[in-house]
């Protein structure tokens, strides 16, 4: 067989890190995954606290039927709502609600919590050159 390429290497050990921390941090978030947190975090830092469907998709890397069908039970619960463009009536946004902020800044902590037992501080200089990597790769949180 031939050797494993780093950049494969690279490829199949982070597959297998975003698999195994994305389970656990689904189970440990009061029923709100991984998808929803990001959705929300996404929301709660743009300007105005809102986004146009399409641009969620793109900053967490999903179709936008793929995001439809995460935020419809999300505006069920009350965490977001839509909202039309007052300009164009084809251009829909999502909102993030008091509620969806209430959620996110709960969720906050216990996401930073469980983020440092799996990346710990002591190993701040690399996780930073990693973070700095996979921004150049298409990440979008700096």
């Amino acid at each position: 067989m031939e050797k494993i390429s780093p950049s494969l290497k690279l490829f199949i050990n982070l597959s297998k890190v975003i698999t195994e921390t994305s389970r656990r941090f689904n189970g440990g978030l009061d029923g709100l995954g991984i998808n929803e947190f990001i959705i929300l975090l996404h929301l709660g830092i743009a300007d105005g606290k809102k986004m146009r469907r399409i641009d969620l998709a793109e900053k967490i890397g999903l179709t936008a039927s793929g995001v439809t069908r995460i935020l419809a039970p999300m505006e069920k619960m009350g965490l977001i709502k839509r909202e039309s463009a007052m300009r164009d009536a084809r251009v829909s946004y999502v909102t993030i609600t008091s509620s969806g902020e209430r959620n996110l800044n709960e969720t906050m902590d216990k996401a930073k919590l469980f983020s440092e037992s799996i990346f710990p501080a002591s190993k701040i200089k690399q996780l930073t050159g990693l973070s700095d990597l996979l921004i150049e790769l298409g990440g979008t949180i700096k």
